[in-house]
């Protein structure tokens, strides 16, 4: 049972003794009971029975379960033993990759319980984060996970890193003696903590007011238990082909009796047993399996390039996509607040190169002396910890106080040694509200200096004084005040330091009269790869959006790193978008499809974002790492989270998962995702011209008035032979380059569009013709029925390897290709010609399939025929070559 969040905090509020004394035992057990556990409920996964009935929800699937039907009516039960053999192969590979897909993504999933220390019982007590209830008084410090959400009681310098929630990648300071209205944004709940944000500095207690999916991670989470609102690409496409070809079946099984009618000569029991054969030749019911086969191997090799696939058909929705709509704060940047830049007093300013916590990096230029005298204030005046273990730097405490640690290392200045060397005596701990913080320490000389460092507004009001070169000159405020707004208006948070020499050991006695030493401007930077990967998107057609909650400046600043936007690009804000929500949804859709910024957006707002870009015709992806992006990647084509600092929220909302947080192994994952769709429409090409060509074979024999050319039996054998190998081993070919330089497909372009046609006429029509010329002179020529059959079944097996090997490429040469490229085509085709041949000497299936030995003479005869395609399909593709090549295809 769930509580209304106003139930809980009516209940939370009895009596102030038990803010000391906590929940009783007894009533924790009862309010557990009544409100539930503090979890949030997790979606069930459908079984493997489930799976594999889902695999028979197709229109190929009827027409060939019909078709079984019927010849068992016919009592033809070697045909109908075939089909449903086939149809039961197809439903067992499709059910064994998409199980073994789930399970690899429940894999994912850290199974680490949370704990959470509260009050019961008038002691302090460690209990499962799960058993929080209402009333609960829950003690924070710094590297907590905030269990629920939580109504302050007091606190002691608390900052709460509310980014997985609100996307701000600034630590949000929290007072509990500030009175807040319950239904202020959250952003302004100052008072309240929220589950699933993390303690960064500080202390705490408070009392929990919601659980379970009433806390705002429940809320957001609640959303998400929705059906999904799009589909997968692929998905969209193959419906729409799966529709168009069982369409075209029916007409052209109506149009072949309507030709037999005409022509006369044909029994009730000869139309059906041709409409069967037409049936079973036309369907590509090897496409579930050859398209699955695809989907696995994609999934493999992107698992290489650190993409994790959570259903099959996200592999190739990734390359489908053609707008990513990607978080800031740990996606495009590495969500470590980093000095950037440092000013000092006369104007000289120092870059600062690396990023995050990792030491690597410099500070550029010639470093005076002052620029030394900075950073040790920085480092002393300072509550945070930054050690070398397990092979990578750990910190611990407020991200901007490791950030200038970080600059200590930077600059070759030992953390340990200073500390030790310069013994502290007093403290002033960084409170928001103060806006600054101090320390009192003896140097080297025995003197006392007071090192401070604040907001820049803040520490101007002490000094007196600013330090150039070597000589203190008085402070000129609005040179100072110059410099900030540079900063401030590049995105930078800026913080300023100052020091002097005291006398006595009381740091709140004397901050005036104090030295301005100079500012940093701090930024959470963007990841070394992540220029680069946007220039690969650009360079492949795909558009980037950043969406982020964070300030409008910071935004810009990135973008502009980044180069995702230019100097005067304009900026759309959460503001903006409410505004204009009030005119109307066009009105809102104009100012969306314009911009490439978006900042102070709120969680409902990406899902507008991303709703407004799917209805200009985009397959969208979304990226992030947080619980406010999990609502728009629940929304888009394809959600992608990250995988290291992802919520359990966001993984379970997104269809991919990155194990390494690096937007560049997004790019990568498109990259494969592109080549699993081009591998899809080679097996597309292959099964339909197969299945284009059995169809000219029926028509012309029906035209012809003559006996049936193959058995139902046979034409599901050649299926079989000519393409069961093949179109899976096809799946495997490996990229032929440039995938990334090509624009994305257009949303509404067909996976059965103009090219495709192309080849099915131009390929089927040749194999089709020529094997109907066989068949025929084959009869005039006085062969047995049986034996022309026999013949002409041995030249649709020719023509079936030579055409998947041609089908490696849609615009190469077969002669231009590495042949051994993909081994697994290389072997399926000559063994597929040899299980053909064993088929003819093998007792019981020979005779099932009507096969008897053919003369190598023969055999040699055909695939002289057979090679007649190939010279055609070399031909088609020198054409398509100079047609690109003139900008007309």
């Amino acid at each position: 049972m769930n509580v209304t969040v106003s139930d809980a905090i009516e209940a939370s509020f009895e009596t102030s003794d038990r803010h000391a004394d906590g929940l009783s035992s007894k009533e924790a057990a009862s309010r557990l009971e009544k409100y539930g556990l503090n979890r949030l409920p997790e979606a069930k996964l459908p079984g493997p029975a489930v799976i594999f009935l889902r695999q028979f929800l197709s229109p190929f699937i009827y027409i060939l379960v019909i078709a079984a039907i019927a010849s068992l009516m016919l009592s033809q039960l070697p045909n109908a033993i075939f089909i449903l053999a086939v149809l039961l192969l197809n439903a067992i590979i499709g059910t064994l990759q998409e199980y073994s897909a789930q399970k690899s993504a429940a894999a994912l999933k850290q199974l680490v319980r949370g704990e959470a220390r509260v009050i019961r019982d008038g002691e302090s007590r460690r209990i499962d984060a799960n058993n929080i209830v209402p009333g609960d008084i829950v003690l924070l410090a710094s590297g907590d996970k905030v269990p629920a959400d939580i109504k302050l009681i007091n606190s002691f310098d608390l900052a709460i890193d509310e980014s997985l929630l609100t996307g701000e990648s600034l630590a949000v300071a929290k007072n509990a003696d500030l009175l807040v209205e319950d239904d202020a944004p959250l952003s302004d709940r100052v008072n309240q903590c929220f589950a699933g944000s993390i303690v960064t500095h500080g202390t705490a207690r408070g009392e929990v007011i919601a659980t379970a999916l009433n806390t705002q991670l429940g809320k957001i989470a609640h959303r998400l238990s929705a059906e999904r609102v799009s589909e997968p690409p692929l998905m969209i496409r193959i419906r729409k082909f799966t529709y168009q070809v069982a369409g075209a079946i029916i007409i052209a099984i109506l149009c072949l009796i309507g030709i037999m009618l005409l022509q006369g000569g044909y029994g009730g029991s000869s139309m059906a047993m041709m409409a069967i054969g037409l049936a079973v030749s036309t369907i590509p019911e090897g496409l579930p399996a050859a398209l699955t086969v695809a989907l696995a191997i994609g999934m493999r090799r992107m698992a290489k390039h650190d993409v994790i696939i959570r259903k099959l058909v996200a592999v190739e929705a990734l390359g489908s996509c053609t707008f990513i709509c990607s978080d800031k704060t740990g996606t495009l940047t590495v969500n470590e607040l980093t000095i950037r830049n440092v000013v000092l007093p006369c104007g000289a300013e120092f870059n600062v190169t690396g990023e995050g916590v990792a030491a690597g990096g410099e500070i550029q230029g010639q470093q005076p002396e002052l620029l030394n005298t900075l950073c040790v204030t920085g480092m002393l005046a300072n509550e945070s910890h930054l050690n070398y273990a397990g092979g990578e730097w750990v910190s611990d405490g407020d991200i901007v106080d490791v950030a200038f640690l970080v600059l200590a290392k930077k600059l070759g200045l030992s953390i340990n040694d200073y500390h030790q060397r310069h013994k502290q005596m007093d403290l002033i701990p960084y409170e928001s509200e103060n806006a600054f913080g101090a320390s009192l320490n003896v140097d080297e000389k025995q003197e006392l200096v007071l090192h401070v460092k604040g907001s820049p507004e803040k520490i101007l009001e002490m000094c007196d004084w600013m330090q150039v070169k070597d000589t203190k000159h008085a402070i000129d405020k609005t040179l100072i005040t110059s410099q900030f707004e540079s900063l401030a208006a590049k995105g930078y948070r800026v913080l300023a330091l100052a020091q002097r020499q005291v006398t006595s050991n009381n740091a709140d006695e004397q901050l005036s009269e104090m030295t301005f030493l100079g500012m940093v401007g701090m930024i959470d930077p963007i990841r070394p790869e992540a220029k680069a990967a946007i220039q690969r998107c650009r360079d492949g057609g795909i558009n980037v959006a950043m969406v982020t909650g964070d300030h409008p400046a910071t935004a810009k600043a990135i973008s502009l790193d980044l180069g995702l936007a230019e100097e005067g690009e304009s900026i759309v804000t959460g503001q903006m978008i409410r505004e204009a929500n009030k005119q109307d949804q066009q009105t809102a859709d104009d100012m969306i499809r314009a911009a490439r910024i978006f900042a102070r957006i709120e969680p409902k707002q990406k899902e507008q974002i991303v709703d407004s870009f799917m209805r200009q015709g985009h397959f969208v992806a979304v990226t992030g790492d947080g619980v406010n992006d999990a609502p728009a990647m629940r929304r888009s084509n394809t959600g992608v989270a990250m995988g290291k600092r992802g919520t359990d929220v966001a993984k379970e909302a997104a269809d991919i998962i990155i194990t390494d947080d690096n937007f560049a192994s997004i790019v990568d994952g498109i990259e494969q995702g592109r080549i699993v769709y081009n591998n899809i429409r080679k097996v597309i090409a292959l099964l339909i011209a197969t299945g284009f060509s059995a169809l000219l074979l029926f028509f012309f024999t029906a035209l012809f008035g003559l006996p049936m050319p193959l058995t139902a039996v046979q034409l599901l054998w050649l299926n079989l032979v000519a393409n069961g190998l093949q179109d899976v081993a096809l799946a495997f070919e490996p990229k032929e380059g440039g995938e990334l330089t090509r624009a994305p497909r257009k949303p509404s372009e067909p996976i059965f569009e103009r090219h495709i046609i192309q080849h099915v006429l131009v390929t089927g029509s040749v194999m089709g013709g020529l094997a109907f010329i066989v068949y025929y002179y084959l009869l005039q020529s006085s062969f047995a029925h049986e034996d022309a059959r026999n013949l002409t079944l041995m030249l649709m097996v020719l023509f079936g390897n030579i055409h998947a090997l041609s089908s490696r490429s849609e615009f190469r040469s077969l002669f231009a290709i590495r042949f051994f490229a993909n081994p697994f085509l290389v072997i399926a085709v000559p063994v597929a010609q040899c299980v053909h041949i064993a088929a003819m000497y093998l007792p019981g299936i020979s005779s099932i399939l009507e096969l008897h030995p053919v003369s190598f003479k023969e055999w040699s005869l055909l695939l002289g025929v057979a090679l007649i395609l190939l010279v055609v399909e070399e031909a088609h593709k020198f054409w398509l070559r100079r047609a690109r090549k003139a900008g007309f295809s």
